[in-house]
């Protein structure tokens, strides 16, 4: 029988309690959510996601998720507008006590009971015995991010990166040693250039005093990135500006993850993503994304940094990407910093103590190798 109703308890972890309503094999066409009253923001959030799939939603309010017998008597009440036995519940989510009277309830009368494994994605049953069932990876990063609360998320719609960004982006890496001073200085222009008219600043240094810049500069020229006239830099447009402001490390990170989404398997993929949030119904905060993908409906994200930090900034910014992972990510985030720059002994034993993976300098050469290798250890 296909069971075409499953009652949830929504949690602060959502995915377990989505991954079965989007499986298309399971065929569900009813959501009947039990929210405790510190919950109901993240129901409507899930909400937003079921509705326009075509999947009914039903929310029922627990005034007291630490009484188990209302609880059980709740649901009991529910289970008799099914007496084809047309229901299953996911066990996962609320709260341990919400979880147990929510399945003594089901159990009382036969009905079945699952579990979704947090890890492995994989719907579990636990009533009546049968074989489990390897959740389908349909989950992609804006239903993923609104899940976790966020007001709004902005997902570029670019479909790939340019062929000659993606040969200009290779050449700094495969010279990394050769550019890594110029970088920066070309970093520092662009950065200079924002709000300067046409986006031009001027070189002081002339070519014979700085010949690998103006070689840095030429390579920036010949993808379509820039212009010279005299000591004039202009940039193309904000795009191009930015690319040399270090975003073509973010862009060389988004290429190499277009590359892999076939062979891995790799649900969805973006760069430059911006979310908006109002945590407690607070101001808004806004936080960026440089590129992220799901894979096996996890989450995975990745910083990419370019500018030279103190070793202190260094530590700020691993907080900064633990914080962001464990917000939108969930329990079952990955997290990677990428860097232009190497990272000393202690921010990177502050990584593997913040389980980060870590990529710098000369390993970016190799960057999609230890994507590949990062993306394989998901589970």
């Amino acid at each position: 029988m296909t069971l075409t109703t499953h009652m949830i308890l929504v949690s602060a972890q959502p995915i377990p309690n989505l991954t079965p309503l989007l499986d298309d094999s399971l065929g569900v066409k009813k959501v009947i959510m039990l929210v405790s009253t510190d919950m109901q923001k993240r129901s409507i959030a899930l909400e937003a996601i079921l509705k326009p799939r075509g999947i009914k939603v039903e929310r029922h309010t627990v005034e007291d998720p630490w009484d188990a017998a209302m609880i059980s008597d709740q649901v009991l009440d529910i289970l008799t507008d099914y007496p084809n036995r047309n229901i299953a519940l996911n066990a996962t989510g609320g709260t341990k006590l919400m979880s147990i009277a929510a399945y003594e309830a089901f159990r009382s009368d036969d009905f079945p009971v699952f579990y979704v494994h947090p890890e492995k994605d994989r719907l579990i049953w636990v009533t009546p015995r049968q074989a489990p069932v390897e959740l389908a990876n349909r989950l992609k990063i804006k239903d993923y991010l609104m899940a976790y609360g966020a007001e709004s998320v902005t997902v570029p719609s670019v479909l790939g990166v340019p062929e000659p960004v993606r040969l200009l982006t290779q050449n700094l890496l495969t010279d990394i040693d050769r550019y890594a001073i110029e970088l920066t200085t070309l970093n520092f222009l662009a950065y200079e250039a924002k709000d300067k008219p046409r986006l031009t600043v001027t070189i002081k240094e002339s070519p014979a005093a700085r010949a690998r810049l103006w070689d840095l500069i030429e390579l920036f020229e010949c993808a379509g990135l820039c212009s010279i006239n005299g000591q004039q830099l202009s940039f193309a447009d904000e795009e191009a500006r930015f690319i040399a402001n270090g975003g073509w490390l973010e862009l060389h990170t988004y290429a190499l993850c277009l590359n892999l989404k076939k062979s891995l398997d790799i649900q969805d993929v973006a760069a430059n993503i911006t979310i908006h949030r109002k945590p407690g119904g607070k101001d808004e905060v806004k936080n960026e994304i440089d590129v992220a993908l799901i894979k096996e409906n996890r989450l995975h994200l990745m910083e990419c940094k370019t500018k030279r930090y103190q070793q202190d900034k260094d530590a700020d910014a691993l907080y900064k990407l633990d914080s962001l992972r464990d917000l939108v990510g969930g329990l079952q985030g990955r997290a990677m910093l990428i860097s232009f720059n190497e990272l000393d002994k202690t921010a990177r034993a502050r990584a593997k103590e913040l389980k980060i993976a870590v990529h710098c300098k000369s390993e970016l050469r190799n960057l999609q190798q230890h994507l590949t290798h990062w993306l394989k250890s998901d589970r």
